[in-house]
């Protein structure tokens, strides 16, 4: 950074209110040695006397050329709008029109990384009725940078609940909280896959911003399950009125190189994976899509993806902003279909932007049409008034930066009950040998891993939790929020063995195998945690700059559990973990001794982690998660690893096409430890009576066109597979069924595509016939030639289960 930068920093920090600013490692290092935790390269910290952060240092690099074909959606008629969004345009064009273009303007530029209370703001206008500007805030766990809010589960771990009315209720919790401290726009969901396990924001789950504030979703390593999830979030969200922003558009899969890589994606690979879970969110209604950082040509200004994808195909009536610092030019970026720039300056502290009077200026001089401005300026209107934020709405009561100067509205309300069971329905029995649980008023528990206790200072020691001490709550980075407290399983562990007279022993103030040893001896059950942690490039944590260094535990995770095993047969091994480890040199023993009897995987599951697992693991919850991503048994078994290293702009080539997670391993033959969609319960469940009818033949389609992406032809319901689900066992629970589709090999396609699925709760004995309804859409290929969906033409798999390889039922639909 450059001393006058720096300078330009110091001042607008001060005029701020901060008393100070780091520019070196300080307060953002922590921990020493292999437990440093520091800024990364291009990060410096940022501090005053309340919050510090990761910070982009400077703009990276100048904008590329654009095509001089600039595709204009916005003089163009869109089909299939929706009447939501249309009796929105009709309140926000009339006062559009009688805006200057300053204010029109000003309505898609923020203030400046200092310039409000939040993290991202823009301008109140006195020429628009009760518009006070827009707050813009992370988190997709909660709301970041403040007090008084929960933190909820982790949007994998959302994802692993294959759960709607779950997912619906955690989105409108969320909803609820942005709304009471009086944000207008929550900066999520996220909905890049978990191409690259490995990659660093999977567990939010799967994102990555080149900034020091995002919000995220993800469902893993399937584009429908990441669909509906993102569908069912974003509909929570907006129920309480406030704005949801889906991101990040488009191909962001890792944290290396994520402001300067070029993404090199086929046509097809890029609508049937990466596209599908923008074009539910478009569906839902969502407000706003942020694009991402990578280049080639910059994200926020590719006319390709945000006029001819999101905006032409997709008809998307809302604005998309850019991932903070994202926007790199004037008229590139406003031609190339961009409507609001965030956080509003150049870069840190620059007191210039790209939009406002250059924005301006540039439609003088027509080098953006003034239609285009107009066009930006509705945008952003009609999602205000789309969600009746012109009436009524709170005003921010708290402030990121200067929070004793805000009143700081606690707006929990009851949601730490939801989110408890949310923790318990996320979590995963993936091996239960013997029936160890659940657990019965054992005589004696051991619990071993630094994984089971609180954080040794506070449940927010670190920046952006940048640390993995004690219990793995949440990732690390802008994805984040402070927890107002977190449960330990080592505390609700002891509460619940002293209501039962169980004796309990503990070593979990390091992984020092040996003591932990000592600790399991003799005991009748242990229970080993272990953990591995990512989050956003901005840290990097125990050498890790984001993305994971490889898929193992931290910490000596797999020695730790060896060793254990040895000395305890009832070893109980609980993950939290951001995504997938390789656990092999404990899962089965290969020389047939002291394997790992019994394995959750709980994820990240927020605030209420400890009660969640004791729910769980005495019964009290009958477990029901299902893995939303592939457990492989080497690393080299994934089809994508994240690119580590590269210079100038870094090509990341999906040469693995549509293959990713399990559809690579099934077209592969591979063996995984554990497949996409797997999870065990305490009770058992039988599949019978499969039953298909209807057919995607006849109705007239939409021709090719702005919004044929959402052509009614396509997505209304034409073909239903219903079946008998009995619950066999002596335990109530619930039952997550899959469906499956298999295209004829004309297609090309994976031999299995997820296309349904349920959470079916059933008492002991009890029968319940599951319907599923699929669309033509369902099941269409993009059709590269064409420019558009086309069904598979011959015989299609239709496969019915309880994972993507414990298919029960098998029938088929010719198209």
């Amino acid at each position: 950074m450059s001393l006058l930068s720096s300078a330009l920093v110091v001042l607008a920090c001060t005029l701020a209110g901060w008393p100070a600013v780091a520019l070196a490692d300080d307060p953002c290092t922590t921990g020493t040695g292999s437990n440093l935790t520091t800024c990364s390269p291009g990060f410096m910290c940022v501090t005053n006397k309340n919050t510090s952060f990761c910070a982009v240092s400077q703009q990276p690099g100048s904008s590329p050329v654009l095509s001089p074909s600039v595709s204009t959606p916005f003089t163009q008629d869109v089909a299939n709008i929706s009447p939501e969004w249309a009796a929105a345009y009709a309140k926000a064009k009339p006062i559009v029109a009688k805006l200057s273009n300053a204010d029109k303007a000003s309505l898609g530029t923020g203030l400046g990384q200092l310039g409000g209370a939040c993290i991202g703001n823009t301008a109140s206008l006195s020429s628009i009725p009760g518009f006070s500007g827009f707050c813009l805030q992370d988190s997709p766990v909660g709301v970041r940078y403040v007090s008084g809010n929960s933190v909820f589960p982790a949007e994998i771990n959302a994802a692993a609940t294959f759960n709607r009315t779950l997912m619906r209720a955690r989105g409108t919790a969320m909803g609820e909280e942005f709304r009471g401290k009086g944000i207008n726009v929550a900066l999520g969901p996220m909905m890049n896959l978990m191409r690259a396990p490995a990659a660093g924001r999977n567990w939010e789950g799967r994102a990555t911003i080149c900034r020091a504030h995002a919000a995220s979703c993800s469902g893993g390593g399937d584009p429908y399950l990441t669909g509906e999830l993102a569908f069912e979030t974003i509909q929570g969200i907006q129920s309480q009125g406030v704005q949801a922003c889906a991101k990040h558009f488009i191909n962001n899969e890792q944290e290396h190189f994520r402001d300067s890589s070029s993404s090199i994606v086929d046509d097809r690979c890029q609508h049937e994976l990466y596209a599908h879970p923008f074009l539910r969110s478009v569906q839902a209604n969502v407000a706003s899509v942020m694009c991402s950082y990578i280049n080639g040509t910059y994200a926020c200004e590719n006319d390709k993806t945000i006029n001819g994808l999101l905006k032409g195909e997709m008809g998307f009536q809302g604005y998309p902003c850019p991932d903070w610092y994202a926007t790199h030019s004037t008229t590139p970026a406003a031609n190339g279909g961009l409507d609001m720039t965030m956080p509003g300056d150049e870069f840190f502290a620059s007191f210039s932007s790209y939009f406002g009077s250059n924005l301006v200026n540039a439609v003088k001089n027509g080098d953006v049409p003034q239609a285009r401005l107009d066009d930006m300026a509705t945008r952003i209107l009609a999602a205000w008034y789309m969600l009746g934020q012109d009436s009524g709405y709170p005003a921010v009561n708290f402030n990121s930066w200067l929070p004793f100067l805000a009143d700081n509205v606690n707006v929990q309300g009851d949601h730490a009950s939801l989110i408890r069971r949310f923790g318990a329905a996320s979590a995963i029995l993936l091996k239960n040998q013997g029936n160890v649980l659940p657990l019965h008023a054992p005589q004696s528990i051991a619990v071993v891993g630094s994984g089971a206790r609180s954080s040794i200072l506070s449940s927010n020691e670190c920046l952006d939790h940048s640390c993995d001490d004690g219990v793995l709550g949440v990732g690390w980075g802008s994805g984040s929020a402070s927890f107002p407290y977190l449960v330990a399983p080592l505390d609700a562990i002891t509460t619940r063995a002293k209501a039962d007279g169980t004796s309990i022993s503990s070593w979990t103030l390091n992984d020092d195998v040996n003591l932990a040893a000592n600790a399991a001896k003799g005991k009748q059950v242990a229970l080993v945690f272990i953990t591995a942690d990512s989050g956003e490039a901005s840290y990097t944590v125990e050498g890790n700059a984001g993305d994971r260094n490889n898929l193992q535990a931290w910490h000596n995770g797999d020695a730790l559990v060896e060793k254990v095993a040895s000395v305890n047969n009832n070893t109980i091994v609980v993950v939290n973990s951001v995504g997938p480890i390789i656990m092999e040199s404990w899962i089965e023993n290969p020389n047939g001794e002291h394997p790992a009897r019994t394995l959750i995987w709980m994820g990240v599951p927020g605030q209420e982690a400890g009660n969640a697992l004791v729910d769980v693991l005495y019964g009290d919850v009958n477990p029901s998660g299902r893995l939303p991503f592939t457990i492989a048994k080497a690393e080299p078994d994934y089809s994508a690893r994240v690119i580590y290293t590269g210079s100038g702009t870094v090509q990341i080539p999906y040469s693995e096409g549509l293959f990713i997670d399990y559809r690579h391993f099934d077209a592969n033959n591979i063996a995984p430890r554990f497949e996409f969609g797997f999870g065990l319960s305490y009770t058992t469940f039988a599949y019978s009576n499969l039953k298909i009818s209807g057919s995607t033949s006849g109705g007239t389609r939409q021709p090719i066109g702005p919004g044929s992406s959402l052509d009614p032809w396509l997505h209304d319901p034409v073909v239903t597979v219903s079946f008998t689900l009995k619950n066999t066992g002596s335990r109530a629970g619930t039952e997550v069924p899959q469906l499956y589709t298999s295209p004829p090999a004309s297609a090309q396609s994976a031999p299995l595509n997820l296309k349904g699925f349920d959470a079916v709760f059933l008492n002991p004995g009890e029968s319940k016939m599951v319907t599923f309804q699929l669309s033509r859409y369902d099941f269409s290929i993009w059709d590269v030639v064409g420019q558009r969906w086309e069904i598979a033409k011959g015989v299609t798999g239709i496969s019915v289960g309880a994972s993507s390889r414990n298919l029960k039922l098998k029938g088929s639909i010719t198209n």
